[in-house]
């Protein structure tokens, strides 16, 4: 199993010139606390992540310096130059980067770099989960057939 398999596709995306307040609604809207911020390359479909915008950010840099956010756009506050990983790499080695950055989600890109999803450490743990529910199937199957096989 490798990130690609695994990751959310359906990614909210904005723009580095975005008014930071148009960032926070999209994150009210869709129930989320991160966003990728992107650029396009080459064509409007192709995005490249040049940036992340977390709920947080905007509480520290902003909220909490008693900032007017309608004078901040989303390039003041982002985290640019977002670590990224591989549709195709591991997830311990998606994990081996998130921890080593202590970060929840990080974005997924294909081979040109161009943005495919985002990784959570939520998407790893169902993934988990569901592996060893497959694992402990497997045990009680296995006891089942031994019990038919050999009263």
């Amino acid at each position: 199993m490798n990130v690609g398999e695994i990751c959310v596709r359906d990614v909210v995306t904005v723009r580095e010139a975005a008014e930071l307040s148009e960032a926070a609604e999209l994150m009210r809207e869709n129930h989320i606390g991160y966003l990728v911020v992107v650029e396009p390359k080459l064509a409007p479909s192709c995005l490249i992540p040049v940036g992340v915008l977390t709920d947080r950010d905007i509480v520290v840099s902003v909220v909490a310096k008693n900032t007017d956010v309608r004078s901040l756009r989303v390039g003041d506050v982002m985290t640019r130059q977002p670590v990224i990983v591989a549709e195709g790499a591991s997830i311990d080695q998606a994990l081996h980067e998130m921890r080593r950055i202590g970060v929840r989600r990080i974005p997924v890109v294909d081979r040109n770099g161009m943005l495919v999803g985002v990784l959570s450490l939520d998407d790893i743990l169902s993934a988990l989960s569901a592996e060893l529910a497959d694992l402990s199937g497997s045990v009680r199957h296995e006891l089942r057939v031994e019990k038919a096989l050999r009263p």
